[in-house]
């Protein structure tokens, strides 16, 4: 079954966090903490519109200035979402530079930063060709958990406390929808942009009744094909359940961050989770407010995640890293198991995502 999001660490798991999240068949893709991007291609980061900082600690957002610097020039709008102060991190960032030739360029390149506090979200807007000063219209709005909702996906957010506050993220897919190749050539329909377009009908619910027509702009016919949009979807299409990723890095083993995280990364298939320590110099996590590789094992059997990536190692293990990711899989492996808790929390989900 083909995934429509790719997640991939943008770094080895001792250098800079990030991940880098394309989406499959698109030009598009999000990121998760902006950390050094030196791995990523100029092609690879042109297709990011939305990035999520977990915190402006420098290793999280140092490559703020490369992201920056290859969208200059380019009509587009970068979307930004980070935690409390970090409108006047990213304000500070754009005032670090000179702007006086900007005014030039003919494109309208934007950044749009949100700033999320415990049930509130203020977004400001900086014009490039206006030296990056913010628009006068501040948009501020209730903030219950949900960072950018999207037909196909929505982002959800928590704050988790890192001595500073730390936000913890995951990506949760509507539904997945898969092409039956076979049944497209039995029709004598080629591949082309008119599937996105079919998709998008159908992650946006239209009515099954509505026509869907694929024209010779979009796709190698002759002339212009007319379906039925149910009808389309059940010969070549399959629907199933969608892809959650997690991500969490930064965090103290606190019973109120453990809450947090058990039920951000509930029931994902693919939990990124920092795993700073060993457990035996947990004393040392716990006073930076980090996770130790068996915390990390703790938390994902906890969550019931599928799949387990830990990373952000201390540097103090370098070339010890399997001793980390040994640590981690045993925990989570062999952790706790779920408590009755637990189980109605799982049954709260899944009845929550019974839409489709």
């Amino acid at each position: 079954m083909h995934r429509t999001f790719l997640p991939k660490l943008v770094n080895d798991p001792f250098s800079d966090p990030g991940l880098f999240v394309p989406f499959r068949y698109e030009k598009r893709a999000l990121l998760f903490d902006l950390g050094s991007l030196e791995n990523l291609s100029a092609r690879d980061l042109l297709k990011i519109t939305h990035v999520f900082v977990t915190h402006t600690h420098m290793d999280h957002f140092v490559g703020f200035d490369s992201l920056l610097r290859i969208f200059l020039g380019r009509d587009r709008t970068l979307h930004l979402f980070g935690p409390p102060g970090f409108l006047q991190q990213v304000e500070g960032r754009l005032a670090g530079y000179t702007w006086n030739l900007v005014h030039e360029y003919e494109t309208d390149f934007q950044v749009r930063a949100s700033e999320i506090s415990p049930g509130r979200k203020v977004t400001k807007t900086y014009v490039c060709r206006e030296a990056f000063r913010a628009k006068s219209t501040v948009l501020a709005e209730p903030f219950s958990g949900t960072l950018l909702a999207e037909p196909s996906f929505s982002i959800k957010g928590t704050l988790l406390d890192h001595g500073i506050p730390c936000m913890g993220l995951t990506l949760q897919e509507s539904f997945s929808v898969n092409i039956i190749k076979e049944a497209l050539r039995e029709m004598g329909l080629p591949v082309g942009p008119w599937l996105n377009r079919f998709k998008e009908y159908l992650y946006e619910r239209r009515d099954p009744r509505d026509l869907f027509r694929i024209t010779p702009a979009e796709a190698k016919v002759t002339v212009e094909k007319t379906f039925r949009l149910g009808e389309l979807a059940d010969r070549i299409a399959r629907v199933s359940p969608g892809q959650k990723i997690t991500y969490v890095t930064d965090a103290g083993f606190t019973a109120g961050n453990e809450e947090k995280i058990v039920k951000l990364a509930w029931n994902t298939d693919h939990f990124f989770v920092e795993a700073a320590f060993l457990e035996r110099d947990r004393a040392i996590a716990r006073k930076k407010y980090h996770l130790t590789a068996r915390q990390a094992g703790i938390l994902a059997k906890r969550a019931g995640v599928k799949r387990l990536r830990p990373f952000h190692f201390s540097p103090r293990y370098e070339g010890r890293g399997e001793e980390l990711v040994r640590e981690a899989f045993e925990a989570f492996r062999h952790g706790k198991k779920r408590t009755s808790n637990d189980k109605k929390m799982n049954i709260e989900h899944r009845t929550s995502n019974i839409e489709f």
